[in-house]
Parts: structure tokens; C-alpha cells; sequence
């Protein structure tokens, strides 16, 4: 039997620093539900409390088109964790990684 190092994680807290995943991971893929005014900010930290302006590796504007993003390569590298801001009236992300 074969095993996989990818999983999702299913990100929906509104409005507030979360903690998704503490460690090494590697983001691959995103998709998002369209709310008007939605935003997504990921931060590398291993606390939602060190998300800051430093940590931050990547912001998408997606508003009601919704989102949908395939990261080539090897995705994006968070060494310590991801910790995730989504804003808009409600919805969830879902994101796919690496290193689980």
C-alpha cells in the first residue's frame, strides 16, 4: 500500500489569526468559497499570536469569484506553520499541502 505525504486543511475561523498546522509543510494548492470582500493572508508561524507583517507569505483578493489557485513547483514553504486570516462574511478555504 502506498501512503502520501498530502492532505488538506480546511480553514473557515472569520476575522481572526488561526492556527492551521504547527511544522514544516508546504502549501500546493487553495481553493475558496467567493464572499464579498474575501481576502486570505498566510503567515509562517508557529502561533496564531506571531502572525505579523514579517511572517506573512502570501495575500489573495478573491471576492465573489471565488478562489482557486494551483502553486507550481513545490508550493509554498512554511518552515515554522500556517497560520491563516480569511475575511468576508462567511465561507470557508480549503487548502492542500505537502509534509504532512
Amino acid at each position: 500500500m502506498t501512503t502520501s505525504d498530502q492532505t488538506t486543511l480546511n480553514m473557515a475561523t472569520i476575522a481572526a489569526d488561526t492556527l492551521s498546522r504547527k511544522g514544516r509543510a508546504r502549501v500546493t494548492s487553495i481553493q475558496g468559497e467567493g464572499i464579498a470582500s474575501a481576502s486570505l493572508k498566510l503567515y509562517d508561524a508557529a502561533t496564531a499570536g506571531a502572525a505579523a507583517a514579517d511572517n506573512l507569505k502570501a495575500t489573495y483578493n478573491y471576492n465573489t469569484e471565488g478562489l482557486a489557485v494551483y502553486i507550481p513547483g513545490s508550493g509554498i514553504l512554511f518552515q515554522d506553520g500556517i497560520v491563516y486570516h480569511i475575511v468576508g462574511a462567511g465561507g470557508s478555504v480549503t487548502v492542500t499541502i505537502t509534509g504532512a
